[in-house]
């Protein structure tokens, strides 16, 4: 509870300087029609409750309808695609997660877009703190067992499918860690879940919120997190630094964008209308339950975690020689 309510005053803060701060907008009738939110991924998912949750707050604040469209396919890229080639004018944006945008370049040799230049970045939403989850009958019980056995080429780890973020946090531990755990890619977190649970697969870099269930059944432990501080949604819960592999930090985020060339006055003030959205401990409340947490930047700097963060988990593909096959 203190956690979300220091995490409400600081989104508050920057709300407050973003509007101060802002130059006059050159078209103050912004917006006149209903605005898209394309999310690049099926109903249900953690961008797809984000957009929602968005819309309907965005539709008081701008007195717009504001419409959710589910675009899925290929990992995302197509809906992201979609938002690349969309005209700038601020009535279609993206929802979705860090993927398409700073893994997809290096894994797709003919992605349709350019993550650094065919965007807008508006504001980050919520990071998700994966984490490393195993069997509860695999015998792992620390960090070091997976190490150890990891070192030895006998240990394999899940993922939602190649190229996902539970894919390429997998490599990032065998490159930190210099293990050689083996790739098990699945379509989707759901059959994934279902072979951990099952312990045809001992291992899993998840997010928790499809894993929680059966943590809480005792199916599934939960050994560390994959960011760099603990995360305030599993203080209990140590990260892969405090575990022995030191300098680890991979946590995946969800956030809007907009195409190039969008205005700068209709990006401050979507950006200034989503930190608004984002003080709210009824949003807090539902971003936790999607294991979650707020983020809160400026366009600026949220196009500084962009960049910063296509260098780091790039670099992690091609170390790893990790594809999408």
């Amino acid at each position: 509870m203190q956690t979300s309510r220091k995490v409400a005053r600081l989104l508050a803060t920057i709300f407050a300087l973003s509007v101060a701060g802002s130059p006059a907008y050159a078209d103050e009738r912004w917006p006149r029609k209903p605005i898209t939110l394309i999310v690049p991924y099926a109903p249900g998912g953690t961008s797809d409750v984000l957009a929602r949750i968005l819309s309907a707050k965005l539709h008081e604040k701008l007195g717009q309808p504001v419409v959710v469209e589910n675009k899925p396919g290929a990992g995302g890229n197509i809906g992201t695609n979609l938002v690349a080639k969309a005209k700038p004018d601020g009535y279609t944006f993206l929802v979705g997660s860090s993927g398409p945008i700073v893994i997809a370049g290096a894994l797709y040799p003919k992605l349709p877009y350019k993550p650094e230049t065919d965007f807008t970045p508006v504001a980050p939403l919520a990071k998700a703190t994966f984490v490393v989850a195993v069997n509860a009958k695999s015998g792992l019980i620390s960090i070091q067992d997976i190490v150890s056995k990891g070192k030895t080429g006998s240990l394999a780890f899940g993922s939602a499918g190649s190229g996902s973020p539970q894919h390429i946090i997998g490599e990032m531990f065998n490159i930190e860690a210099k293990t050689k755990l083996q790739h098990i890619p699945y379509k989707g977190s759901g059959p994934l879940l279902n072979d951990l649970v099952g312990g045809q697969v001992p291992l899993a870099f998840e997010n928790p919120l499809p894993i929680m269930p059966q943590v809480k059944a005792g199916n599934i432990k939960v050994l560390a997190v994959t960011s760099a501080q603990r995360s305030p949604l599993f203080p209990e819960i140590p990260t892969l630094a405090e575990s022995g592999v030191k300098g680890f930090d991979a946590q995946p985020w969800y956030g809007m964008l907009g195409p190039a060339g969008l205005p700068t006055d209709v990006t401050e003030k979507m950006n200034a209308s989503v930190l608004s959205i984002l003080t709210s401990p009824e949003v807090l409340a539902q971003l936790k339950g999607q294991g979650a947490e707020a983020m809160a930047m400026k366009p600026a700097q949220f196009r500084s975690l962009i960049s910063a963060d296509i260098k780091k988990w790039s670099e992690a593909v091609k170390q790893s020689g990790a594809t999408v096959d």
